[in-house]
């Protein structure tokens, strides 16, 4: 049998295997991620007008979801109020000259969604996303972006955690 003879066979396998494992996912219940339904047709987001976490959620709710932002908060169904957002960082270990190797990144979020009358959906709640770093002289400046793409990353975790929370809200029957 020839290299290409056995290149063909290999793509005939795995195009007899493709269906099988699409069936097999399937069948235990896995779904791509769409989009989420949150149950208003229009929210407030109210964050500072250049906060990058306000920019984050607002292109969320916009990309994965049904819901429209507004820019007034009377126009919408929830407000959604960042209370809190803070970036820490944690020295975990040291090496013997007592200098920081490795750090433990923190991002906390916290925020209330009302309808902005006195209902309130989900009371004051904080997330909190986590991950560690090492530091190595000779790289700070790659460590920097490292931290920076982190941060990042965790914004990202949270927002996807807040939406899922704001979809998990369940309205009484006598609100829209």
């Amino acid at each position: 049998m020839s290299w290409f003879e056995g290149r063909a066979a290999a793509m005939a396998a795995g195009i007899a295997v493709a269906p099988l494992l699409a069936l097999a996912l399937s069948a235990c219940g896995f779904q791509l991620r769409g989009t989420q339904k949150l149950p208003f047709e229009a929210i407030f987001v109210n964050t500072p007008p250049n906060s990058p976490l306000g920019t984050t959620l607002t292109r969320q709710i916009r990309a994965g979801t049904g819901t429209r932002t507004v820019g007034q908060a009377n126009e919408a169904g929830a407000v959604l109020d960042i209370l809190a957002e803070a970036r820490d960082k944690e020295v975990l270990t040291l090496n013997a000259q007592g200098r920081a190797v490795e750090y433990k990144l923190i991002y906390r979020l916290r925020f209330r969604l009302h309808d902005g009358k006195g209902q309130e959906f989900i009371a004051p709640t904080e997330l909190r996303a986590q991950r560690d770093i090492s530091i190595n002289d000779s790289q700070l400046l790659a460590k920097e972006s490292e931290e920076a793409l982190l941060y990042r990353d965790m914004q990202t975790d949270l927002v996807q955690q807040l939406l899922r929370r704001i979809a998990a809200v369940r309205l009484r029957a006598d609100q829209g």
